[in-house]
């Protein structure tokens, strides 16, 4: 096994390790009935999630040794665009979900009673748009490292 070979190998399993969970994380609050449920479901969630910034960050690193490795791929469009799209997914994190995921916590932090509040499925709902997008995104670069249309 060459060591490309062996990038290769790390960047389709950081797929599998950052991006799976990824996928699942709406899932698993979404089935939460009462306040005991739903914080338990995003403590689940927040571990989840660091498997997602692994993965995602080792997809990135080993993404970009190959293409230093191989600088031909810098002018394969699915590759520049992958990078694109992935760059942008990744700029989802802090820009757009991190502030929309703020009061989710503080509503899960100070809210007493079991009851769901209608509050959070406004907040929710409109976090969950987001990263639905992003797990879009996600998708679309799959496919093209995998299909390498253009």
């Amino acid at each position: 096994m060459t060591f490309y070979e062996f990038l290769v190998f790390i960047h389709v399993f950081s797929a599998i390790l950052g991006l799976g969970p990824g996928f699942v994380m709406i899932f698993v609050v979404t089935k939460a009935d009462t306040m005991t449920e739903l914080r338990h479901a995003y403590t689940i969630r927040n571990r989840l999630h660091i498997f997602v910034m692994v993965g995602g960050t080792l997809l990135l690193l080993t993404g970009l040794w190959m293409g230093a490795l191989n600088p031909s791929l810098f002018v394969q469009g699915w590759y520049v665009l992958s990078l694109v799209l992935f760059l942008i997914a990744l700029a989802f994190g802090p820009a757009v979900l991190s502030p929309l995921a703020r009061p989710v916590k503080r509503l899960l932090k100070e809210h007493k009673g079991e009851h769901i509040p209608e509050e959070y499925h406004a907040l929710a709902n409109k976090l969950f748009f987001y990263e639905r997008m992003e797990n879009i995104i996600f998708l679309v670069v799959i496919a093209l490292m995998v299909l390498k249309p253009f």
